[in-house]
């Protein structure tokens, strides 16, 4: 038998929504010389179209570094188990620079982030320095395909100006939920015949508005690799979000769900603190390439100091640039995050074929990895 379509109805699964069927079915070992070609995703009574997704479909992870200052320990620790995921599974790694913001576009940052990936042996295939169809790969040079998007949105009526700042959103909003965010009332919708009007009405502010994505009300279903399940109705957890604050639609949610569909992501590994916003992007998905397989996302747990606040570039975490220029060995580093991952002992130091043969993404599950003192005095930085 050469190959096979398989229409999953599971029993027992929530009416309206189905499942992915993953690379590993067991049919495949069932029947000899048996060649899955594709899956499809069966949605009952559903609106979402079923979606097929190819078994031979090749692996295309992302590194997807915004280059606003050096890269920190948890930057390294998305990249690292980006790399060994895709690596893993014989896949390919795009670059791409997400510079999309004014202050991230210093050529000596991007540089700097680049050098630091390749010193610990992170290196891509396709992408920034090194090419490929997809490019540009600086999202700074990738405006019209932004443009083209947000009139995809438009033409069908999913997406309006918007004047609200952060504070009226806030102000106007029901009871908190999700963490910090309010729901959006919804107050512009339908308040402005085109961009051009609401921008005439904060002229003198300094503000432009903000495309809005207006939001069905329906739940997002998807599993994520270690988070597990998730389902949220966004109309009821936040409403209407922001996509784009620029007439052309650039903006970072536009942005990063238009270029992973045009460079053809098929994995989405990034922290924990993005989980939120993954129904926004899965809405976005559906909107801009419906028959486009989404890719399969991943949100590692988020790496905190000994204060327990997560590492962040703008208070000035410990960066691998300053590792590198006292003289800590990348074997060090990759041993940490290692350790961080569960696999390797504290204080081993590790090559990245090493690392290939340990690695097992689920052992990350539940881990709260922390640049506490211990890791502090590994790295002679305390």
């Amino acid at each position: 038998m050469e190959d096979c379509r398989i229409v999953m109805k599971p029993h027992g699964f929530p009416s309206g929504r189905g499942a992915r069927v993953g690379p590993d079915f067991s049919l495949k070992s069932q029947i000899p010389g048996l060649k899955i070609r594709e899956f499809m995703v069966y949605v009952p009574g559903g609106s979402d179209k079923s979606a097929i997704m190819n078994k031979e479909r090749e692996i295309r992870g992302r590194f997807a570094p915004s280059p606003t200052g050096p890269l920190h320990l948890g930057n390294a620790m998305t990249f690292l188990v980006a790399w060994l995921s895709v690596r893993s599974r014989g896949g390919r790694i795009v670059m791409r620079i997400e510079d999309i913001e004014g202050h991230g576009r210093d050529p000596a940052v991007i540089e700097g982030n680049c050098r630091d990936l390749l010193r610990l042996g992170l290196e891509w295939d396709e992408g920034y320095r090194a090419g490929g169809p997809h490019g540009p790969y600086r999202q700074s040079e990738r405006a019209e395909l932004y443009r083209r998007a947000l009139d995809r949105l438009l033409e069908q009526e999913l997406v309006y100006p918007c004047v609200c700042s952060r504070r009226d959103a806030r102000q106007a909003g029901a009871a908190p939920h999700a963490g910090d965010c309010r729901m959006y009332d919804g107050r512009c919708r339908g308040r402005f015949a085109d961009y051009a009007e609401a921008a005439r009405a904060l002229a003198g502010s300094g503000r432009l508005p903000a495309w809005r994505f207006r939001v069905p009300d329906r739940e997002v279903v998807f599993r994520d690799r270690l988070c597990g399940g998730q389902r949220v109705n966004p109309a009821l957890t936040y409403g209407d979000f922001p996509i784009a604050r620029h007439p052309d639609g650039i903006g970072y949610q536009l942005a990063v769900v238009t270029d992973d569909i045009d460079m053809r992501i098929t994995e989405v590994v990034r922290g924990g603190d993005l989980l939120e916003c993954t129904p926004w992007q899965i809405l976005l998905y559906r909107a801009l390439a419906p028959e486009f397989p989404l890719p399969e996302f991943c949100h590692l747990p988020v790496v905190t100091g000994a204060d327990g606040k997560r590492l962040a570039k703008r208070t000035g975490s410990l960066t691998l640039e300053s590792l590198f220029e006292r003289g800590v060995r990348p074997g060090t580093v990759l041993g940490l995050l290692a350790f961080w991952g569960g696999w390797a002992e504290f204080g081993e130091e590790l090559t990245l074929p090493e690392l290939l043969d340990r690695f097992d993404l689920s052992a990350l599950r539940g881990r709260k990895p922390c640049l506490d003192g211990a890791a502090l005095r590994l790295l002679g930085a305390e």
